[in-house]
């Protein structure tokens, strides 16, 4: 008779010695075949309804494809897949713009998400950034992954525990272990995390000056290319700028993309520029510009003569606003007064001239905290950021640094930190061809510094310009009280 052993009776392993220890192993159950052919079914329909619903596009795509075979056979689908192809290439050809946003951006997405999913875990793990909690390894939870042809960003959840420095620490890693050339740490939400992780340098050539629009936005002046490849926009109405650089950064070019970018309200009468140019050098090449559409100073005398004139009709202006408006909006009675000042550390610092540079700063002190309200704003670059230079650098909300000489000198220009963000402004290149122009830029409303470069105004751009903005202006001879 055959004899039916259950778990149990196998639970304890034999063991002829009387007095040795009993050992224990787990006992071993059949489970019939009907029960894991139910589970394996129910598996399999489950991962299939999980990849369709995040991926309905391709499921789709391919369902109609069977059928169409079904129904027209080969021939008819392949030329339907040419005929689908030809109208993708025809889209693409006439209508750039909204094919990238429906076709080209979402499809770079998938692909790259694809990518980071792959070597998700093996990067993360190998980079000491999955920790392992009762013996198991947690892994940061990827999301949606955003990308442009120069850059990705990958949100990431934390796991409980981390934080975005432990991922800064680790940039490096991450950046080799997704063959990208760099990788920065965006802050996010409490929890969570953004990688900028980026592929090519947009900014490696020189762009050349932007084409003069039609309109100007003043909270968003297109004067150069960000690193992931889309405009960089300047806001001027409603803040005051900073820029500081090294000499041969590129400042001139970025002043005079502010300006060509001004250019459409400068005309119909809304934007006047004061420009105060002691180098006499960048400003004085289009000098009729400010003559027919604002103002121009370089000798000591003239400038702090007219920075002086726009402190008093900035207080005039402000007593009529008062109670009347809490914004400024510019129009041909009230229009926007940009303060372009070029070497502004030579006025405030090195000016041998003590009253006048007390004026000059007394002057810049007030525009700064009370200009912006009633349409004032200054634009200032110089070359040496330290306190003792420039001692309202704080009065600057937004800043922009260009190639600096010092690693310290980026915190002094981008505030505390911006250099552990990424601001490595100090290791621009010498070489014009590929570091002028380049910058790091941190607004008031974000911590982050963004990777940027100015477009290169050249002399003969600026010529073109005053050629066809200000054909009748006649410049000046200086003056001590050129204003």
């Amino acid at each position: 008779m055959r004899r039916v052993v259950t778990g149990d009776d196998i639970a304890q392993v034999r063991n002829p010695d009387p007095f040795a220890v009993p050992a224990w192993r787990s006992p071993v159950y059949r489970t019939p075949l009907w029960i894991v052919a139910i589970v394996h079914a129910t598996r399999l329909l489950y991962r299939l309804v999980r990849f369709g619903s995040r991926h309905p596009v391709s499921v789709l795509a391919t369902v109609i494809g069977v059928l169409m075979w079904r129904v027209i056979g080969w021939l008819g689908l392949a030329a339907l897949n040419v005929s689908i192809a030809a109208v993708l290439v025809l889209w693409r050809w006439r209508l750039p713009s909204s094919f990238s946003r429906f076709i080209g951006t979402p499809a770079r997405g998938q692909w790259r998400a694809w990518h980071y999913r792959r070597r998700w875990a093996a990067v993360l793990t190998i980079g000491r950034l999955a920790p392992v909690y009762q013996g198991r390894v947690l892994l940061p939870v990827l999301g949606k992954v955003s990308a442009t042809a120069f850059t990705d960003r990958v949100p990431v959840r934390l796991v409980s525990g981390q934080s975005a420095a432990d991922f800064a620490a680790r940039a490096d890693n991450l950046a080799h272990g997704f063959g990208a050339i760099l990788c920065r740490i965006r802050s996010a939400s409490p929890g969570a995390l953004v990688l900028e992780f980026v592929r090519r340098d947009a900014l490696a050539a020189i762009i050349p000056a932007l084409a003069i629009t039609a309109r100007a936005d003043l909270r968003a002046l297109a004067v150069g290319r960000r690193e992931d490849g889309q405009l960089w926009l300047v806001r001027v109405h409603g803040t005051h700028v900073l820029i500081a650089g090294a000499t041969g950064a590129g400042k001139a070019s970025l002043l005079w993309s502010i300006v060509r970018a001004m250019i459409p309200a400068m005309v119909a009468g809304l934007v006047r520029v004061w420009a105060a140019d002691p180098k006499l050098m960048e400003l004085a090449y289009g000098r009729a510009i400010f003559d027919r559409y604002g103002r121009y100073a370089a000798t000591p005398e003239a400038i702090v003569a007219m920075l002086e004139d726009a402190v008093a009709q900035m207080q005039a202006r402000a007593a009529i606003f008062a109670g009347r408006h809490r914004e400024h909006t510019p129009t041909t009675e009230h229009p926007f007064i940009v303060i372009l000042v070029d070497e502004v550390a030579f006025l405030t610092a090195y000016l041998t001239d003590r009253a006048i540079r007390d004026r000059i700063k007394a002057a810049l002190a007030t525009l700064t905290t009370q200009g912006r309200a009633v349409g004032y704003s200054v634009i200032a670059a110089l070359q040496d950021p330290r306190k003792e230079v420039m001692n309202i650098r704080n009065l600057f909300p937004d800043r922009i640094a260009m190639r600096l000489d010092e690693p310290e000198q980026v915190d002094m220009v981008l505030g505390d930190g911006a250099r552990d963000r990424g601001a490595l402004a100090d290791q621009i290149p010498t070489d014009p061809a590929i570091g002028a122009g380049v910058a790091y830029v941190r607004l008031a409303t974000d911590p982050d510094p963004v990777r940027v470069r100015a477009a290169w105004v050249t002399d003969a751009d600026i010529r073109a310009m005053v050629a066809e903005y200000a054909p009748a202006g006649k410049v000046r001879p200086l003056r001590a009280d050129a204003a």
